[in-house]
Parts: structure tokens; sequence; C-alpha cells
């Protein structure tokens, strides 16, 4: 019986002891004495049966965030993390109410997030960016958790979570950057700190066209995007490239439709529709062109002109629709030798095309008259608009050498020959 009765009383005094751990931990962290208030409440929830104590949470949580805020956090990395952890844990526990959270004023909460956000801006400023992340992560966590608990109605920590993204990317962690850029767009956030945030829409969709290869999510974010950023040129522009690279023609070109229907200034959408719909109507490597060329040309003609109305001093606009025009004549010369017969009907047949062809090459000498007034009175052009200069030149050369004009055949000629000196 003595010895039932000692070890019960050892039993006794230890579960005395383990209490006066929590009251030690108490005090000790009321006195600043963290190291040792640490020692207290590490012992105390060491004890299984004590990991259901709120209470013991509750303080756990308020000595990790000493530890965190002071010296020993070196010691400790993950104090703040911790600190979070006991939070939750203190909170699933209580039953009375979070008590110990409200006389405190949610201050340990405040203390978690500033706490992250704090080390993550100056990890940031020091090109720490994986530790930055790590952080920014970390505020973006306790946000959540806050907002869930009914805490703030802040559903999303803009601030955190584009930082946490930008961290990422410059830590080389694109696919993670990804995740925290999508949570603000997917939010349709356009704003934050009066920063235009325009640049991650335009990052998401790079992101998934170009390195991902996801069709689905480059247009979800390309539909989100023109929904926050109508007027913005890179949205269309893409939707274009897209459908360049998928090569159904049919459907660039009704894309461009719309995309001429809401951009009706942008003199550039109406020169590339002109010229990419009459390269496709005019190609002939399958050995024939497109059933409906005519009424393509037609309306290609229509949108480069409609180009020239909206930008008149635009000259490769003007070299086009003269091509354009110069090269129907050459195909009307050329159609003549489909006509081989010798009679008065085959002749006249002849004849009509040879007018029709001079014709088609009068239309177009404005064309190249006006490149020649755009960049022939100009001094020293770029490269590319010395070859436009040369090709309407040329082609001004061969229609008056064809009309047998011998003055304004060379004087084209003269003009031709002194571009690079002259420009």
């Amino acid at each position: 019986m003595r010895r039932l009765f000692l070890t019960g009383f050892l039993a006794l005094a230890g579960l005395g002891l383990f209490a006066q751990n929590l009251d030690k931990a108490k005090d000790l962290l009321k006195a600043n004495k963290i190291a040792d208030a640490k020692t207290q409440i590490d012992g105390f929830l060491a004890v299984d049966k004590n990991q259901k104590n709120p209470e013991a949470w509750y303080y756990k949580l308020k000595i990790y965030n000493a530890i965190a805020a002071g010296t020993l956090s070196a010691q400790t990395p993950d104090a703040r993390q911790q600190a979070f952890d006991a939070l939750k844990k203190y909170v699933d526990l209580d039953d009375k109410k979070l008590m110990l959270l409200q006389l405190d004023g949610y201050k340990p909460v405040n203390e978690i997030y500033s706490g992250f956000f704090a080390i993550g801006a100056a990890d940031y400023n020091f090109a720490k960016f994986d530790s930055a992340l790590t952080n920014f992560n970390g505020a973006i966590q306790i946000s959540s958790y806050m907002n869930a608990k009914g805490w703030t109605t802040l559903k999303l920590d803009t601030t955190s979570t584009l930082y946490a993204g930008i961290s990422a990317e410059k830590a080389g962690k694109k696919d993670t950057a990804a995740i925290y850029y999508s949570r603000l767009a997917d939010d349709t956030i356009t704003k934050i700190a009066n920063t235009n945030m325009i640049d991650i829409y335009k990052w998401l969709v790079d992101y998934y066209y170009n390195t991902k290869k996801d069709d689905g999510k480059t247009q979800k974010y390309l539909s989100i995007a023109e929904k926050v950023y109508p007027d913005d040129l890179f949205w269309p522009s893409t939707r274009l490239e897209i459908l360049r690279a998928k090569g159904n023609k049919d459907s660039l070109f009704v894309e461009y439709d719309t995309i001429v229907a809401h951009f009706t200034k942008n003199y550039l959408f109406f020169f590339n529709f002109g010229l990419e719909m009459y390269q496709y109507a005019s190609d002939t490597s399958s050995g024939h062109r497109p059933a409906n060329s005519d009424a393509l040309i037609a309306k290609a003609q229509i949108m480069l002109q409609k180009c020239l109305d909206i930008q008149p001093d635009y000259p490769q606009a003007a070299l086009v629709l003269g091509q354009i025009s110069y090269n129907q004549g050459v195909d009307l010369q050329a159609s003549t030798k489909n006509i081989p017969g010798k009679g008065p009907d085959d002749i006249k047949k002849r004849a009509d095309l040879r007018i029709a062809a001079g014709k088609k090459f009068d239309e177009a000498i404005p064309f190249f008259e006006k490149v020649d007034q755009d960049l022939g009175t100009k001094g020293k052009l770029k490269m590319e608009e010395k070859s436009s200069l040369k090709d309407a030149y040329d082609l001004l050369i061969t229609i008056y050498e064809t009309k047998k004009v011998k003055d304004k055949e060379d004087a084209y000629t003269n003009k031709y020959n002194n571009v690079d000196k002259d420009h």
C-alpha cells in the first residue's frame, strides 16, 4: 500500500508541476523573459493531455510572436509560422468565444500579419526573393484566415498577392508567380495603390500562350482582360497571332472584322487586315487561288483605303493598293495569251484586255505617286521606307515603259537611282 501511495503521490505532484509550467510561462512572458517562457510553454505542450488546453495554445501564440519580433528569431526562424499554427489550434479548441483573443483586441493576429508583411517587404528590397515569397505568402495565409473567420472584410490581400507574384517571378518561379497573378486577374483587380495592373494581365496571357501552350487559360485571361481594359491593343493583336498560328484564314478574317469594328480609328488594323486578305487571295502556291479570290481582293482594297482615310500619309497602304491594281493589270495582259486565234473576235478580245490592263495601270499610278509624295520629299529614310520608295519607283518605271511615256520613265528611273544617295 505504501508503494502504491507513493506512486500516486508522485503522479499528482507531476500534474501540479505541469500546471505551474503554464502559469510560469505567462509570468515569464509578462516579464519579457522570452527564452524562458518558450521553454516553459514547449514543455507544457509536450504532454499529450495538455494539447487540448486552448489557453496554452494562446500563450504559445503570444510567446512565439514575441520570438519572431525579437533577437531570438534567428534561433527559431519559423517562429511566426508556429505562432500562426498556435492561433489556429487555439481557435479550434476554445469554447469561450475567443475571450482571450478579444481581450487582447486581436492584437496577436495583427502581429502575425504585419510581421510576415514587414519581413517580406524587407527581403524584397534586399533582393531576397525566395524569402520574400515565403513571407508574403504567410501574410496572404493569415489574411485569408482572418477573412474566413469573419475578423476582416478583406477578401483578397491584393498587395501581398501582387508582391508574392513579383517575388516568385524574380526568383525564377514563373509557375508560382502565375498562381498569385491569376488570383488578381480572377478578381478583376485593375489597380493596387493607384498602380495600374494591366501588365499582370499581359503577363498571364503571354505565359499561358507562349510558355504553357494552354489555349484554354490563354482565352480565359484574354476575355477577362478585354473586359477590364477594352481599348488596349495587346489583346486583339494576341488574338490575331493565335489565329495566324492555327492557320484558319476564315477565322482570322472574322476576328479582323470584329477588331476593326471596335478599333475604328486604328489604321494599322485596317492595313494588316487588307494586306493579309490580299496575300491570301492572291496566293497560288497550291496551284490556284481561293474560289472567292476576287471578292477577297475587293474587300482588301476597301480595308486598305480605310487605312489611308484614317492615316493619309501612311505610304505602305498606298504602295499595296498600287500593287494590287498593277498586278491586276499584269494578269489582264497575261490573259491575252489565252486567246491565240487570229479572227476579228479574238483580236478584239485581246485589244479589250489590253485596254483593261491599261486602266488598271492608270489606277495604280496615283498610289505610287503618293508613295513618292510621302517618302520622296523626306530626308533620311529608314531601310524599309527606302525599300517601299524603290518599289514604287520601279513599278512606275515599268508602267511608263509599257505606255511608252519616255520622259516619265526617265524621271522615275533617275529618282530610283538616287534613293540611297538622297535618302
